[in-house]
């Protein structure tokens, strides 16, 4: 007890010294400013912490943090503690299915397309990553367990300002391959107007190999050899009208991909050998245009919005013998999604502080999929909600109380039958209750209930991965919405430290499964009727210094967290509980070590991996489902305008995964070209309005809202 007794002192000392660290740094930096710069350009700064826990979520930062923001997307999310990515196990974290937002608003694109989307884009065009656990009654119900949202990065809002960046990596399987992208954000303003541009490319060589075997006969041996182009650009426009705003949103974004596939196995069932060597192709182009009218009143506590959001995408799909030249598949899809809302927030001087929203929501989405220019799947899904929500502060204490009525009509045919229609109208509560035991420590408990509706690439009957004699990979149209019931506690302090459980109790949770019979195997979407996920975590640091001067030299010292040596320990144990099923539970532990060397070079290592023999649902863990050992030095330049980093994914290259079917004799295992050597920089031109105020417009004006203690973050 007295060794616990002296962490929790640490931490406290830990976070005490951040507060009056950047506390001080903010007033130095606004009296510098003050006597540089004009009244009208004087701007509040706060120093971004590398970790921001509030009560509904956890921010990492991207923009700040070289060993995130070096190499692709997917790269960076894949070192943040408690996530997990892998082949069979989707996206999740501490245990949860996530549902991806980019910039405030719903991707809407599913399974290897989401995969393509985040592998291309740069790693260093993102701001922040914000992971959002329970969400309120503003999100729509069908956000499931949790929330990933992607934010772009930021530039300046006046006078032209421009920032580039790119990134090259280089690795050997049996070959070199590389990849390398380039990125340019620019933007301006005058009187009542600002826009900003952002665009750019990525190129990428990947290889995989995969094997999937029973336990006397080998189904297929594959080789892969994938080229991935992907081309983004993301435009908005802002035009002050009076105290209120309209907001114009643009995005495109496209993958141009190709994969050579050379497989070989047992034919099932005649026993014979055979040999295949394809080509596929994916031509994807995605749409998305948003217009945001923000009203504002001589109340500075009200304000009002109204989003209309329109995007489609669209997705042609081929794989072809080049052994004899004949067509094996041809699959297309068309989907089309628009969405109305409108929220409405304002404060009040109740009890210590009094916060209401409330708002109402619309939207239809059309789906089309073809084979072989036969249309086989017409899906329409029609939404409509309205919710309320109250926070109320008084004393230590936060309440979080908020409801949502949503209403779902869901129809369609295949081209053999008509879907089951589903009409369903339901309430979906939350409330959450913080308790603020000091200034940044809090308990927080919290539930939910939500709904998570098929996703349209788990409903394509079509095949839009692969497929050989043996294996093939499907959706299902006849999936059922799932309901979730979720359940948290979570002690946090300081940012750094966090402990917490999570419960969900869920009904007809739509998962992956491999599916055996006479024929071979197929990877298929299915409905499992009751499961429940249960989620413990642990977040703890280390200032190194603890171990070199003490405990009583380390309260004495005046230091800043984010400039010292010292370790990020984490460790979360997750079971995905199936009633029949001997499930049982993965641990997964994360390591980030920051060690400042001379020349303010920052040297970054992470390191993750989880257990065997637990279960990711209907998948048996044979090996660890994620083990990377990576490292980064990066230092500034240039007044800071200039980042540069070098940096090794994969050191150790034991990046590699084994998973067993649950109810079948068969087992997957992969690995790929996942050492990979290279660097990024990202170069911010200097303007002559330094102290230039920076927004962003990109994600429809969202802002950081206040914590706890009232301070933007």
């Amino acid at each position: 007890m007295k060794y616990i007794y002296s962490l929790l002192i640490t931490f406290t000392s830990f976070g005490l010294f951040a507060q009056v660290e950047t506390a001080n740094d903010t007033i130095k930096n606004d009296t510098l400013r003050a006597m540089d710069t004009e009244l009208d350009e004087i701007v509040i700064e706060k120093k971004k912490k590398a970790i921001e826990r509030r009560a509904d979520r956890t921010i990492f930062n991207f923009e700040d943090q070289p060993h995130l923001n070096s190499g692709s997307l997917m790269d960076g999310l894949k070192k943040l503690p408690g996530l997990i990515i892998s082949d069979v196990a989707g996206m999740m974290y501490q245990g949860k299915a996530l549902q991806v937002y980019m910039d405030g608003r719903p991707l809407n694109i599913y399974s290897n397309e989401l995969t393509s989307y985040m592998e291309g884009l740069p790693a260093n065009s993102i701001e922040r990553v914000e992971i959002i656990t329970h969400p309120g009654s503003e999100f729509p119900a069908t956000s499931g367990g949790a929330i990933i949202n992607i934010i772009s990065s930021k530039n300046s809002k006046q006078y032209l300002s421009a920032t580039y960046s790119n990134g090259y990596s280089y690795t050997r399987y049996d070959e070199s391959r590389h990849r390398f992208n380039n990125s340019l954000l620019v933007s301006s303003g005058g009187k009542g107007y600002s826009w900003q541009v952002n665009g750019g490319q990525s190129y990428g060589d990947g290889y995989q190999t995969s094997r999937f075997a029973a336990d006397d006969v080998l189904l297929t041996q594959n080789y892969s050899d994938r080229v991935n182009r992907f081309y983004y650009l993301r435009t908005g426009v802002k035009i002050e009208l009076g105290k209120d705003r309209l907001l114009l949103n643009y995005d495109f974004n496209t993958n141009k991909n190709t994969s050579y596939v050379s497989a070989s196995g047992t034919e099932i069932p005649s026993g014979s050998i055979f040999v295949t060597d394809d080509k596929s192709m994916t031509d994807r182009a995605y749409h998305d245009g948003m217009i945001t009218y923000q009203k504002r009143f001589e109340n500075t506590l009200k304000k009002i919005d109204f989003r209309l959001n329109y995007n489609s995408n669209k997705s042609d799909f081929g794989l072809a013998s080049r052994i004899n030249d004949n067509s094996v598949l041809e699959n297309n899809s068309d989907q089309d999604f628009v969405q109305f809302k409108t929220d409405y927030t304002q404060e009040f001087n109740l009890l210590d502080k009094t916060k209401v929203s409330a708002g109402v929501l619309a939207d239809h989405l059309d789906f089309t999929a073809e084979s072989f220019g036969n249309t086989n799947l017409e899906y329409t899904r029609s939404t409509y909600a309205a919710y309320g929500e109250g926070q109320v502060t008084y004393k230590k204490f936060d309440f979080i109380l908020g409801g949502r009525l949503e209403s779902y009509d869901i129809k369609g045919n295949t081209d053999t039958d008509d879907l089951i229609p589903f009409n369903l109208t339901r309430f979906f509560p939350n409330a959450t209750v913080q308790y603020n035991l000091m200034p940044q420590v809090h308990i927080n408990t919290s539930f939910n209930k939500k709904i998570s509706l098929p996703d349209t690439g788990s409903l394509n009957p079509n095949n839009t991965s692969y497929q050989n004699p043996n294996v093939g990979f499907f959706g299902n149209p006849n999936l059922d919405p799932s309901i979730f019931n979720n359940y948290e506690i979570e002690l946090s302090a300081f940012e750094y430290f966090s402990i917490g459980y999570s419960y969900t109790d869920a009904k007809d949770i739509i998962v992956n499964r491999i599916i055996q019979n006479e024929n071979g195997a197929a990877s298929v979407a299915v409905n499992v009727p009751n499961s429940s996920i249960r989620n413990f975590n642990i977040g703890l640091p280390l200032p190194y210094m603890l171990f070199t001067k003490g405990l009583n030299a380390v309260l004495k010292m005046d230091f800043n967290p984010d400039e010292i040596n010292f370790i990020y320990l984490y460790a979360g144990n997750q079971l995905h509980d199936i009633p029949g099923l001997d499930t049982k539970a993965v641990w997964n532990f994360h390591a980030s070590s920051q060690i400042i060397l001379p020349k303010k070079v920052k040297l970054m290592a992470n390191f993750s991996t989880t257990t065997t023999g637990g279960n990711y649902y209907y998948y048996t863990v044979k090996r660890p489902a994620y083990q990377s050992l990576d490292l980064t030095l990066s230092r500034k330049f240039m007044s800071d305008n200039l980042s540069v980093s070098l940096y090794v994914n994969d050191l150790l290259n034991t990046n590699k995964q084994e998973f067993g079917a649950v109810g079948t004799n068969l087992h997957y295992n992969s690995s790929f070209d996942s050492r990979r050597v290279g660097f990024s920089l990202s170069y911010k031109i200097p303007t002559r309005n330094k102290q230039a105020e920076e927004s962003n417009i990109l994600n429809n004006g969202q802002q950081q809202q206040p914590s706890q203690d009232g301070v933007i973050k």
